[in-house]
């Protein structure tokens, strides 16, 4: 198939003035052409010999990615015709197969508690130092992927696999360093369907994940394996993949980095975050592509809400309630992590759960301990169930996280051998089907419509990681609160909640916005909200809420509003 630019085509970028496009004085290798600005700290990752690895990824798979992301199109165009995702009859036995994964390395067999967060340098110090068995940097949803952003979290992420990462923060004249006990290091690039628009290779934009994944291996590999690795690593965690055939890609491209690098086959490990709908009907699958490099697969609950709606936006019967509604006590939620539970212990491997997204409410303490309260009941909740981990969002939650799986595990590393729940063997197609329960009120919609806004416009500024109404928000649950919105504005839905027999109409929505950017204006402040970049979120925002056909991804669509092309930087001599 030839290579489409359906999703790595050309886009309306800025320019800076000044010059040609292209050639920034980066040492390049034939066929590639950097675009970003540059700089000497960046000048250090796109080495000529680490953008030939990249360039080498991009060639070798940019065909079977581009298939991949044409075969999405194909299972979409089936659901919007009524169809439903189920387990597919094909691969039938690999779900009944007696087979395992590749042995968890001892290194990370205690998972209990994972923090997560944007390759920030000040996070990663932080995060590596919050007491976390693990840390997933995050190149994909918690970070807005501009150039700077992303070289400089390449430089960060080598520095901490270094040990000589450090941190000043002149305003609280305090230096921050990694402490001699650090958590273990995991790195989540993007997803397939995204593009990195600075770096074109053979005159087409470079696939994003095989930018981030390039990167971070060829400079990381050897001292990761050498440090923290304990003779494996690097570990990743892998975002959005809808079916197997994403994941044997992911496996194709470990097993050529092994090869490139020369080490054994199986050191690189991942574990496969299951967000959307059509993969969990294929958890086995994934798992099977992935058994030399597999470490488990991670309940990406807010995702797999968005992947809900996205599935089924045809589909007027199988409408969302308010999203604060949508939790892990909906049926579909809870078969979804049963079953990652009984898939995951069958094959060897952990079953990580969801994400806490609450943050320290400084302010009130009454309510900071309702709070505290709802994460601790969720971490019961999933500890029981059969986890053998979990997410953190802020590092103040981790130590009564931790009590949480201490006190359920014992001294236990993992579950995996002791909680092989065989009960979840009858979880059915329905059963990770059902529609959800609940009411829709007009204080849902202002709540989507608020948080949706506030996002976009901290992600086009450069922030991808958001404290909003106290829960961290990042680009999965701005995705619910866009996509929900167009489900309801698209079936006219009746906000049945409200009592008042109240339908969503454009008008009423219009009416929202309007209600709620002049309530963001007060919240933020006359002064940030003119500086800020609320204005063009709205339109955006509005746009994509109210578009005929639904966009697959805000950030997709929004991209193109923060790639920045730069002109001939020093030249080489």
């Amino acid at each position: 198939m030839s290579f489409s630019l359906g999703y790595y085509g050309d886009t309306a970028m800025k320019k800076i003035p000044g010059g040609a496009v292209g050639g920034t004085g980066y040492d390049v290798p034939e066929g590639v052409d950097v675009r970003g600005r540059y700089d000497e700290e960046f000048a250090k990752i796109l080495t000529k010999d680490a953008l030939m690895f990249v360039a080498d990824l991009h060639g070798e798979f940019r065909r079977h990615v581009n298939y991949a992301m044409e075969c999405r199109k194909e299972a979409k165009m089936r659901y919007n015709s009524g169809g439903l995702p189920g387990f597919d009859p094909a691969t039938r036995n690999v779900r009944e197969g007696e087979w395992v994964c590749a042995e968890v390395p001892p290194v990370v067999a205690d998972r209990r508690v994972e923090i997560t967060g944007p390759v920030e340098r000040k996070m990663v110090i932080n995060a590596l130092n919050s007491g976390a068995k693990v840390f997933m940097a995050d190149f994909e949803d918690s970070l807005s992927p501009t150039w700077e952003n992303l070289m400089k979290g390449q430089v960060n992420l080598k520095d901490a696999v270094n040990g000589t990462i450090s941190f000043e923060d002149k305003a609280r004249n305090r230096v921050y360093k990694l402490n001699d006990q650090t958590a273990k290091l995991f790195v989540r690039p993007r997803g397939w369907h995204l593009p990195e628009s600075h770096i074109f290779i053979h005159g087409e934009p470079a696939i994003g994940c095989l930018v981030d994944f390039g990167l971070y291996f060829y400079h990381n590999h050897a001292a990761f394996r050498k440090g923290q690795g304990q003779g494996f690593g690097p570990f990743f965690y892998l975002p959005k993949m809808e079916n197997s055939r994403e994941a044997r890609i992911w496996n194709n491209v470990f097993e050529r980095a092994e090869r490139m690098a020369g080490i054994e086959k199986g050191s690189i490990r991942a574990t496969v975050l299951i967000e959307t709908l059509p993969a969990v009907f294929q958890m086995d699958e994934i798992l099977y592509e992935l058994r030399d490099h597999s470490v488990g697969l991670n309940c990406g609950r807010w995702d797999y809400i968005f992947s809900y709606v996205k599935t089924f936006q045809a589909h007027p019967d199988r409408l969302l309630p308010d999203r604060f509604v949508v939790g892990m006590g909906q049926h579909f939620m809870r078969s979804y992590s049963d079953l990652l539970i009984r898939t995951c212990h069958k094959r060897g491997v952990h079953a990580m759960g969801g994400m806490a997204a609450q943050i320290p409410i400084r302010d009130d303490p009454a309510a900071n301990e309702a709070a505290l309260e709802l994460v601790k009941k969720d971490k019961l909740r999933e500890v029981r169930a059969g986890h053998d981990g979990t997410w953190a969002a802020h590092p103040g939650l981790i130590p009564a996280i931790m009590e949480v799986f201490n006190n359920n595990m014992g001294n236990s590393q993992n579950l995996i051998k002791t909680m092989k729940r065989e009960d979840a063997a009858t979880i059915t197609e329905e059963d990770l089907l059902q529609i959800p329960r609940g009411v829709r009120t007009i204080e849902g919609l202002r709540l989507n419509t608020r948080v949706g806004i506030q996002y976009l416009a901290a992600w086009l500024t450069g922030t991808g990681s958001v404290p909003l109404y106290n829960l961290m928000e990042d680009a999965a649950t701005a995705e619910i609160s866009r996509v929900q919105n167009w489900q309801w504005l698209k079936y006219g839905v009746e906000l049945d909640g409200d009592g008042l027999g109240v339908r969503v109409s454009t008008e009423l929505f219009g009416k929202v916005v309007e209600e709620e950017m002049g309530r963001i204006e007060r919240e933020v402040g006359r002064e940030k909200f003119k500086k800020g970049m609320y204005r063009e979120a709205c339109k955006i925002f509005s746009r994509q809420c109210t578009a005929p056909v639904l966009d697959d991804f805000l950030t997709l669509n929004a991209y193109n509003h923060i790639v920045v092309h730069h002109p001939r930087g020093p030249s080489k001599l």
